[in-house]
C-alpha cells in the first residue's frame, strides 16, 4: 500500500510540472506577442484598429507555429470566438472537414512567395456552423530591409443566394468567412467527430465536398478596401516608432528571410540564431523564440546585430577568438562562453556555431546554438548538449535546402 501511494504522489507531482512548464510556455508565447506589436507600433495601435469596421486578423510569421496577434471585433463577433481564444493560435483552427484544400494550397503558396491573395473559401465558427467568405491576405514590409512583419487578412462574408427545399422561392443566405493565413505541414487536422457529422446550411441541405462559392465584384472592393484602410493605420503608427512599415517591398536586403523558411525556422524549439556572412557584420537575420526567452532581448532588438553583443566585461578573448577563428576557415566549433542577458546577468553558454550551406554548396548562413549550463530542458528528451545542439543544426539544413527545392521545382 506504501508503494502504491507513493506512485500516486509521484505521477502528481509530473502532472504539477508539466502543467508548470505548460503555463511558463505560454506565458513566453504571449510575450512574444505583445513584442510583436510593441516593438513596431505605437502603443494606439490596437484602439485605432479597433475602430476599424472590417472583419480582420493580423499574424506574425516570425513567431514560432505563425499565430494571430491580433483579431478585429468584428472578426470575433463572425466567428463566435472570444479574443483570448484566437490570440495565439494559427488560423488553421477556423478550417473543417469541407474546407477546400486546393484553396488551402493556393494561401500556403502566396504565404512562401510573400504576395498577396484573393480567394473564396468556406470556414467555420466556434459553434461548428460553416460560412463562406472572401479571404484577402497581404503582406506587410518592413521598410528598412524588405522583411515581412505581418500578414494581414481580411474575411469579408459571401452573400449568394440558395433555392429552398420546395424549388419555388429563393433565400439569401449570408456565408461569412473566418481563415488565417495558413502555414503548417500539417495543415488539416479535422476534428474526426465533426467530419462524422453531414454540415447542413440554415436550408437544411448538404454543402457540397467540392462545392466553391464565388464573391462578386462589390465584396471583392470591399475587401481591397479593408486592406487599404488597414495597411493606412499600421504604416501611420509605425511612425511614431521610427520602424516604418508599407503594403509593398520597398527595400529588399539581400540574405533577409522569406516568410515560409520563418515558418520552417519557427518550429524548431531550441535556442538559436542565424547569421549571414554576406553582409557587412555578420548580422543576425533569424532569432528563435528560444533564444529571446533566454537572451531577454525583443526580436527587433535583436535582428541585424552582431551577436558581440551578448559579451560582457568578463567574455574570456580567447574564446572569441577562437570562434572568429573558425569561422574564418569555414569550420564548426563548440565552445563555452560568458555571455549576459538584457537585463545585466550573466550565464555560461554552451555555443555551438556552424556553417550552413544552401543547395549549390555555398555557406548561405552561419547558425549558433545556445545551451544555458546546468538548465535542463524539457525538450532534451535526455540528450547531451552536443546531440541536441547537431539535431538543431540538422533541422535547419533540412529547412534551408528543403526550401530551396520547392522553389526551385515551382519556378518549372
Amino acid at each position: 500500500m506504501g508503494f502504491g501511494y507513493l506512485n500516486i504522489e509521484i505521477e502528481e507531482q509530473k502532472h504539477r510540472k508539466k502543467n508548470t512548464n505548460n503555463n511558463i510556455d505560454m506565458e513566453s508565447q504571449l510575450g512574444l506577442i505583445d513584442q510583436s506589436f510593441n516593438s513596431i507600433y505605437s502603443s494606439w495601435v490596437n484602439e485605432a484598429l479597433d475602430e476599424l469596421p472590417d472583419n480582420f486578423t493580423i499574424t506574425d510569421p516570425s513567431i514560432s507555429g505563425h499565430p494571430i496577434v491580433f483579431a478585429s471585433k468584428g472578426f470575433l463577433k463572425m466567428s463566435g470566438y472570444l479574443k483570448d481564444e484566437v490570440i495565439g493560435r494559427n488560423g488553421r483552427i477556423f478550417q473543417g472537414p469541407r474546407t477546400n484544400r486546393r484553396s488551402i494550397m493556393e494561401i500556403r503558396e502566396a504565404i512562401r512567395e510573400e504576395r498577396a491573395i484573393q480567394t473564396s473559401l468556406l470556414n467555420y465558427k466556434k459553434d461548428g456552423t460553416p460560412f463562406w467568405m472572401l479571404f484577402h491576405l497581404c503582406p506587410v514590409f518592413s521598410k528598412e530591409d524588405g522583411r515581412v512583419i505581418h500578414f494581414v487578412s481580411v474575411q469579408v462574408p459571401i452573400l449568394r443566394k440558395l433555392r429552398s427545399e420546395d424549388g419555388n422561392r429563393w433565400q439569401e443566405i449570408v456565408f461569412g468567412s473566418c481563415r488565417r493565413e495558413v502555414c503548417s505541414d500539417s495543415m488539416l487536422e479535422f476534428d474526426r467527430a465533426r467530419a462524422s457529422n453531414s454540415f447542413l446550411d440554415s436550408d437544411n441541405r448538404i454543402l457540397e465536398a467540392e462545392e466553391t462559392c464565388e464573391a462578386n465584384d462589390l465584396e471583392k472592393r470591399k475587401a481591397t478596401t479593408a486592406i487599404n484602410s488597414i495597411l493606412s493605420v499600421l504604416t501611420h503608427y509605425s511612425e511614431f516608432t521610427g520602424k516604418l512599415v508599407c503594403g509593398k517591398r520597398c527595400n529588399s536586403m539581400m540574405g533577409s528571410l522569406s516568410s515560409s523558411l520563418n515558418i520552417s525556422l519557427g518550429r524548431i524549439k531550441q535556442s538559436f540564431v542565424l547569421t549571414d556572412p554576406n553582409l557587412p557584420e555578420m548580422p543576425i537575420v533569424y532569432a528563435s523564440d528560444a533564444f529571446l526567452i533566454l537572451t531577454g532581448y525583443s526580436r527587433h532588438e535583436v535582428l541585424g546585430r552582431n551577436c558581440r553583443f551578448l559579451n560582457g566585461p568578463d567574455t574570456d578573448p580567447e574564446t572569441l577568438c577562437q570562434i572568429k577563428e573558425s569561422i574564418e576557415h569555414d569550420k564548426a566549433c563548440s565552445v563555452r562562453i560568458l555571455n549576459y542577458r538584457k537585463d545585466g546577468s550573466s550565464f555560461w553558454n554552451l555555443l555551438h556555431i556552424s556553417p550552413v550551406r544552401n543547395a549549390t554548396g555555398r555557406i548561405a548562413f552561419y547558425i549558433g546554438v545556445q545551451i544555458e549550463e546546468g538548465c535542463r530542458s524539457e525538450g532534451g528528451r535526455g540528450l547531451s548538449p552536443e546531440m541536441r545542439q547537431l539535431g538543431t543544426v540538422g533541422a535547419v539544413k533540412v529547412a534551408i535546402r528543403s526550401l530551396a527545392v520547392t522553389a526551385g521545382c515551382s519556378k518549372r
